[in-house]
């Protein structure tokens, strides 16, 4: 395990959303599921506890706790992405997989995950601030999945 590693609280699904994860992201993969050597209150023996798991990289630890606590939008997986395919796949993946569309690139799992899907078009026009990050960001507040050729429109100064 690593020194720093991300523990995600599911209810007992840690593994299938592992699993989709893995599918889904690059360089994103399933490790060790450590699994219940016996009976217990909600569960028994041979049941996924800890699945151990990597999300584009990042090393996580998802916990199967039971429902006392949900995930919420106060976290959430920035993936960025380098053109309108690759952000209709990930969107796409989650939305289609039992998730929910948000506003302004952010969609939610089926477990409760947050998700913002973030085209590199909209992070660059941002940085450069001043009018070029202020039309970008009005483009966006209007969107659910973010609209890289809306983007790209609103950088040049292109009428919406």
């Amino acid at each position: 395990m690593k020194k720093n590693t991300i523990c995600l609280w599911y209810d007992r699904d840690a593994e299938e959303a592992a699993r989709f994860y893995a599918e889904t992201f690059p360089d994103s993969t399933v490790g060790k599921v450590h699994r219940a050597p016996s009976d217990f209150p909600g569960g028994k023996e041979g049941d996924a506890l800890v699945v151990e798991f990597t999300v584009c990289g990042v090393p996580c630890i998802g916990l199967n706790g039971g429902d006392m606590f949900k995930h919420s939008e106060a976290f959430s997986f920035q993936i960025a992405t380098d053109d309108q395919a690759e952000t209709d796949r990930y969107w796409n993946a989650i939305v289609g997989n039992g998730g929910q569309e948000s506003a302004c690139g952010w969609c939610m799992d089926k477990w409760g995950l947050s998700w913002q899907i973030t085209p590199r078009v909209l992070t660059e026009a941002m940085a450069k601030g001043g009018e070029t990050a202020k039309r970008a960001f009005e483009a966006m507040m209007d969107m659910q999945k973010v609209d890289v050729g809306k983007i790209e429109a609103a950088v040049r100064g292109d009428a919406a």
